[in-house]
């Protein structure tokens, strides 16, 4: 009865993506949905909590319970977990793939386990260093929901094993749609716990959303024939697991880099008024929804024929899927970018702008999300570039590059802040994430011996000149709509001027593109045409070309 149930639950996601276009709409598609949950999710904090204290607290709870998660599993178990399980596979040996599996998941249980036990006993002292600037009481509240929340990591740890499993047998449905389910959790501990509980009902939604993030894949695991195992006290001596251990390290290094950086933040952030925080915190959310959607989409969806090609020594093959997933990559994010920084305040009322969140905290926040999408481009490639490096069974020179790219903000921010405020903290972001997207592209330019700048560059500035003017119409329309303070607290008209001046502007990218020519918006033609129109050229394409990413 169980087995049935099981089944029939999976079979919606039980066919797998046979190209990086589908996996990466597949996940893109996914995205939208938990992007457009998060923006609720935001929405209903903002609300009712304002840029205030208790939100300051919230996010600051997530600094202890993100490092953990980050510096173990974050990245770092998927792109050391999926080349060696793959590689498994396809040496047909299955039972070993398995019992990898199962030995990395009690090694992440007993681990994270520690680490949260850890955490829950020296909470206080750890605060204390995360959040030197808050008050007693404000710190008492951060103290409480940490406990609570480094419950997560756990969970997330399982589903991240769960996900690359899912990835290596390219079934993307049920890893694409977890994010949904932890945003679920978290919209519902707002709404229904935080009645109950107060402040602490919101801590219970993350850990409640992180369980439903790891239960959602379990029946498709299950169906691609993973059963539980116990293989701890063995898992130790496995050589197997043991490379994925030392190939986990320097990536988990680099990614405990980037977690330093939202650290200092905090830590500098707890030192300005109150909601400083807060106001980064959620006009960062806004600007990294199209890294989600099309950055971070795009590199999963091409890791694994990135790794294949690499494996195979098919450098010609490696660049050019890079070149084409990185046009692809900012074809979607340019335009997105330049909107959000000319819609910056009417992105920042439509999402958050009801209850507790005033016209002050608006201001902040659109300023604040203007500086950062500067550099939304350089946050969308980095992924993808770093990927690169980890399919060439590289992960030094991302962690290396990671390393001095933080350092550089962390230097720039007592520089930038006292002058700046909040807005400091945005341009030593921006200032590191392009620096290090410089650092990683010249590094792969080295480390790639057939690579070159013209067939990688002059697509991109076509793509970029198309964004420019599409930009310059959008910021015309929004002049002939202008709209005077008083009626950008009215949401209807906010929310017309913004949907107009998005329709003119995607319009108006869309005929640059077609003049110029530019592939990208072909290949999204027929994408259409024959993946969600279901024309037969599919089939044909993806059994002639398996694993070059057609669209």
């Amino acid at each position: 009865m169980v087995k049935r149930w099981i089944e029939n639950l999976t079979l919606w996601s039980s066919a797998p993506s046979k190209t990086v276009g589908s996996a990466a709409m597949l996940i893109a598609i996914a995205g939208i949905v938990s992007r457009i949950l998060g923006f609720f999710r935001d929405r209903i904090l903002a609300s009712h909590f304002g840029a205030g204290d208790v939100l300051d607290a919230y996010y600051a709870a997530f600094r202890i319970p993100d490092l953990i998660y980050s510096f173990l599993v974050l990245g770092a178990l998927s792109v050391a977990f999926i080349p060696v399980f793959t590689g498994l596979l396809a040496d047909k040996k299955e039972e070993e793939a398995w019992k990898l599996t199962s030995g990395i998941l009690h090694l992440m249980l007993f681990v994270l386990g520690m680490l949260a036990l850890f955490g829950i006993l020296f909470a206080p002292w750890l605060t204390g260093m995360i959040a030197p600037g808050f008050a007693s009481e404000k710190r008492e509240i951060v103290i409480m929901l940490t406990r609570v929340m480094l419950l997560s990591p756990i969970f997330l740890a399982v589903s991240a094993v769960f996900g690359g499993v899912l990835v290596s047998f390219k079934q993307f449905a049920a890893y694409s749609f977890a994010p949904v389910f932890y945003n679920i959790g978290i919209i519902c501990g707002a709404l229904f716990l935080v009645p109950f509980f107060g402040s602490l009902g919101l801590a219970w939604g993350v850990v409640l959303g992180s369980f439903l993030h790891m239960l959602v894949q379990y029946p498709s695991l299950y169906r691609c024939g993973f059963r539980y195992r116990l293989y701890f006290f063995h898992a130790w001596k496995d050589q197997t697991i043991r490379r994925v251990v030392r190939l986990m390290i320097p990536r988990s290094l680099g990614m405990a880099v980037n977690q330093v950086s939202l650290l200092i933040i905090t830590i500098f952030a707890s030192t300005l008024a109150s909601g400083s925080l807060a106001v980064f915190t959620l006009a960062n959310n806004i600007q990294s929804v199209p890294l989600g959607l099309f950055g971070i989409a795009f590199a999963l969806a091409v890791f694994p024929s990135l790794s294949f090609f690499a494996a195979k020594q098919r450098e010609q093959d490696f660049f050019e899927i890079l070149t084409q997933t990185s046009r692809r990559i900012l074809f979607f994010v340019l335009p997105l970018s330049l909107f959000m920084i000319i819609f910056r305040a009417q992105f920042v009322r439509v999402i958050l702008g009801s209850g507790q969140f005033d016209w002050e905290d608006t201001i902040l926040t659109f300023q604040v999300l203007g500086f950062l999408s500067v550099s939304l481009f350089a946050q969308s490639l980095i992924p993808l570039f770093a990927r690169a490096f980890f399919a060439l069974q590289n992960t030094k020179t991302p962690f290396y590059i990671a390393l001095v790219s933080t350092a550089l903000e962390i230097a720039l921010i007592p520089i930038l802040l006292p002058h700046y405020a909040v807005l400091g903290l945005a341009i030593a972001f921006s200032v590191g994430s392009v620096v290090n997207f410089i650092f990683l592209y010249f590094a792969l330019r080295r480390k790639v011996s057939l690579w070159d700048d013209r067939a990688f560059l002059s697509p991109m500035l076509k793509i970029f000149f198309a964004a420019l003017v599409a930009g310059a119409i959008a910021q015309a329309s929004k002049s002939v709509f202008a709209l005077t303070i008083s009626e950008l607290d009215t949401f209807v008209k906010v929310f017309l001027q913004l949907l107009t001046g998005l329709i003119i502007g995607g319009v108006s990218f869309v005929a640059v593109c077609h003049l110029l020519r530019i592939d990208e918006l072909q290949m999204v033609k027929r994408f259409f045409v024959y993946k969600v129109l279901r024309q037969p050229e599919t089939a044909v394409l993806a059994e002639d070309h398996p694993e070059r990413g057609d669209w």
